[in-house]
């Protein structure tokens, strides 16, 4: 990936002072997107969803949004998503996730629990028996101090060389969690969210550790 572009990018559109945005793999209208032109530009990339769930999920760009492939990930490889800004809110906690059917359902491949998004990259391992073609590559953001939000960027890409299928991928990893986006499941300021499912890949940071139980309980 080219994070020296990414970081040009965001030099020439201001925007490194900003909220926290997925800069790598470029989500949906996405402004560091180079390929992204015209009306279909969000400038507003790091706003959070909105708080009655009328945009969830992916702000509905899945649905209206051409589909062009932004990233190519190879079953069973690492790889290294980015993210850009400096309001982290002293962090929280992150999902990546994986939809097959264009944003029904979402399954998770990893989970930082605490500290996210403290760092700028993640390193995640696309798993050896994901299915291959396309799919929305999701990354979810529930912010430790300030109101209670879920931010949530999704991105077209595409999946080869995986051993699953999508009905395999769907009983095999957990659904994606959601909250404060008027489900009846809401955060809590200062208190860390940690997930009841995580999923296979698992990154503990900021404090919190496998021996947490799950929070909140929804």
């Amino acid at each position: 990936m080219r994070f020296h572009s990414v970081l040009s990018i965001l030099l020439a559109c201001g925007l490194a002072a900003a909220h926290i945005q997925m800069s790598w793999p470029y989500p949906l209208r996405s402004p560091l997107d180079p390929g992204n032109r015209g009306s279909a530009v969000d400038y507003d990339m790091v706003s959070p969803l909105n708080r009655d769930g009328s945009n969830f999920p992916c702000k509905g760009y899945h649905t209206n949004t051409p589909w062009r492939e932004t990233a190519a990930f190879t079953a069973g490889q690492t790889y290294s998503m980015a993210l850009a800004g400096s309001a982290t809110h002293n962090g929280g906690s992150c999902q990546l996730s994986l939809s097959y059917d264009e944003g029904k359902t979402f399954k998770v491949i990893q989970s930082m629990v605490g500290g996210c998004p403290l760092q700028s990259q993640y390193q995640f391992t696309v798993p050896s028996d994901a299915a291959n073609g396309r799919a929305l590559f999701v990354w979810t953001w529930f912010n430790l101090i300030g109101n209670r939000e879920m931010y949530m960027n999704c991105a077209d890409v595409t999946i080869s060389g995986g051993s699953g299928n999508p009905n395999s991928f769907a009983r095999d990893y957990p659904d994606m969690f959601v909250a404060n986006v008027g489900n009846g499941c809401s955060t809590v300021e200062l208190k860390h969210t940690v997930f009841a499912r995580p999923g296979k890949q698992v990154i503990y940071s900021g404090g919190v550790d496998a021996s947490m139980p799950p929070f909140p309980n929804c």
